[in-house]
């Protein structure tokens, strides 16, 4: 039979059937072309990146933070290098066996690291931050898949408690939190950079790829600091805080002919190394954000306003017999009734009378330029985190006993380091000096505040107050002519003067003849049975100005004496 013939091999399909299929094909054909188009050319970065991120990494490469030191290069806040372990849960699973042995190693709770790997969808989650390298060694000893150790840097501060009111302290991931850390923290933390990694897929770095950036370091930061007279400050500081009892103490100590701060210390205190312990109580830098009533530390301005105006000279002769003025309904009294008494002697004897009656002799403007020119009610620019400025209330408000008393520092508030820049006028020609807590390498221009002749008048005044009939006969020191002035305040609480709290402070300078150092004092609630500045600040500025002269190398302007020191009993007393 012929093939051709037979039924099923003559049967012919439909003409639409093959054109269909055809047309099916050709069309998948396009749509896989078109996707593909798609794919290669509109979609092109984002699978690669997807595809990157199955083997890629971005790593940060930590940059070095700054060193902190004090004038002559000691270090006050160093970077050491540790080690900081991290895991990518969301890659890598750690079997139950490395579990255990991993927490104890890190030093965490099986039940943390459960908690820490439990994140599936993270890619990157700390471990263990800031871990010395040789528990870092232990741990990568475990050879824990997945599990990986970066270089960081954690914060060392050398000087401890003595210098952290200042210095600060950095968190972990070293960024600046207080202090000269936190002040100048673009200075001193660089920028990180970051390096591009292949891993396989247990998340493991076989090779490099390329440095994205490079860290940029941070830069060193030289303070006015010199660490010997801080170790003094606070060493003299803490002793007299624990000799009397008291709730706190603060001490600056600055160099007259730059503005420099050479010391500054609180008590209590906090070791920045220690961070289990913090207390922001303790971590105040009472020093510059705290305020007190400065008491009779203030009456010298009250004095120089008197004098540069002509009102009187230091031989005038002031009437105060009796030691008690009365303005309106309110008496004003003195510890000790005297004669009259002149300029010279009202600043010796800490006559709150005296220094009343030439406060009221001047127009409330004229009081208020003087106390403003001297840097009361304004910040002293330090640049520290939190300085405050005080308060010094606008004279229109001024009634007549507040004029008053305003006079010898009550209705006034003052942080401890305004009080000291504002003795530079007395200490220079009669500027006022800016303060820097940075070593400072070019000559400092001062504002001038008072004449010369009126500066030279006010430190012999002041020198009074440190002799025989004064009232801080204890700050004296040997070989050297000693100005200043006690203040004793008492403390508000609740909007009234407490009558058993007392801020006692000594602002003092040395020698004299040719200022070099202020240190300022100030105890707060002393509560051994003595209050008075002069009993109880006086003596640590004798302290650490008989030490500081010497470490400075200042040439001595008095012989030695040849009688002994006056006791504490000795001092007398001033009104508060």
């Amino acid at each position: 039979m012929n093939p051709a013939h037979h039924p099923l091999l003559s049967l012919r399909l439909p003409v639409w059937r093959t054109r269909f299929v055809l047309t099916l094909l050709i069309a998948s054909f396009a749509g896989l072309a078109v996707r593909a188009l798609w794919l290669q050319g509109m979609q092109r970065d984002f699978l690669q990146a997807k595809g990157e991120s199955r083997y890629g990494r971005t790593l940060e490469m930590s940059a070095h933070r700054g060193m902190i030191t004090d004038r002559h290069g000691e270090p006050l806040a160093v970077s050491t290098p540790v080690e900081s372990v991290w895991a990518s849960p969301s890659s890598t699973e750690i079997p139950a066996d490395k579990r255990a042995a991993l927490a104890k190693a890190l030093g965490l709770t099986l039940a943390e690291l459960d908690q820490k790997l439990g994140a599936r969808d993270r890619d990157f989650v700390w471990l263990k931050r800031q871990l010395t390298p040789e528990k870092a060694r232990d741990v990568m000893r475990l050879a824990v898949p997945g599990v990986f150790v970066d270089k960081e840097y954690r914060r060392y501060y050398p000087a401890g408690d003595v210098a952290s009111h200042l210095i600060g302290f950095t968190d972990l991931d070293d960024r600046g939190r207080e202090g000269i850390e936190l002040a100048f923290q673009e200075h001193l933390a660089g920028k990180t950079g970051s390096r591009r990694v292949i891993r396989d897929r247990k998340g493991r770095v076989i090779e490099d790829v390329e440095g994205v950036r490079a860290p940029r370091q941070g830069r060193d930061i030289a303070l006015s600091i010199d660490l010997k007279l801080q170790y003094l400050a606070y060493r003299e500081l803490k002793n007299a805080v624990a000799m009397h009892r008291a709730r706190a103490g603060s001490i600056v100590v600055l160099d007259v002919r730059t503005g420099e701060v050479l010391a500054l210390a609180n008590v209590p205190t906090y070791n920045p190394n220690n961070r289990a312990q913090y207390d922001t109580e303790h971590a105040r830098n009472r020093a510059l954000v705290d305020l007190f009533e400065p008491g009779s530390t203030l009456k010298p301005f009250t004095v120089a306003a008197a004098l540069q105006d002509g009102l009187v000279r230091p031989d005038s002769v002031i009437q105060t017999a009796g030691g008690a003025l009365t303005i309106g309904s309110r008496t004003i009294h003195d510890a000790h009734a005297a004669g009259n008494l002149t300029v010279s002697q009202i600043i010796q004897k800490s006559s709150n009378v005296g220094t009343a009656r030439m406060a009221l002799s001047m127009e409330p403007k004229r009081m208020w330029e003087a106390l403003s020119a001297a840097g009361f009610g304004t910040v002293p620019q330090l640049g520290f985190p939190g300085e405050a400025g005080g308060r010094l209330r606008d004279h229109r408000t001024w009634k007549p006993i507040e004029q008053a008393t305003m006079s010898y520092g009550h209705g006034i508030s003052v942080s401890l380091m305004q009080l000291a820049r504002a003795y530079t006028v007395f200490c220079t020609d009669g500027e006022l000096l800016p303060l820097t807590l940075v070593r400072r390498t070019e000559p400092v221009v001062g504002v001038p505040v008072l004449a010369p002749e009126t500066a030279r008048q006010l430190r012999e005044m002041l020198q009074l107050v440190t002799q025989t009939g004064g009232t801080a006969p204890r700050a004296q020191v040997v070989g050297y002519s000693v100005g200043g002035k006690t203040g004793t305040a008492h403390k508000l609480v609740n909007g009234r003067y407490a009558p058993d709290r007392y801020a006692s402070s000594f602002i003092g300078f040395a020698p004299v003849s040719a200022p070099r150092l202020i240190v300022a004092v100030m105890i707060d609630e002393p509560s051994a049975g003595h209050h008075y500045g002069g009993t109880v600040a006086a003596p640590v500025v004798s302290s650490v100005l008989s030490g500081a002269l010497r470490v400075l190398a200042v040439p001595p302007d008095l012989p030695i004496p040849r009688v002994p020191m006056p006791e504490m009993v000795d001092v007398p007393a001033e009104e508060v």
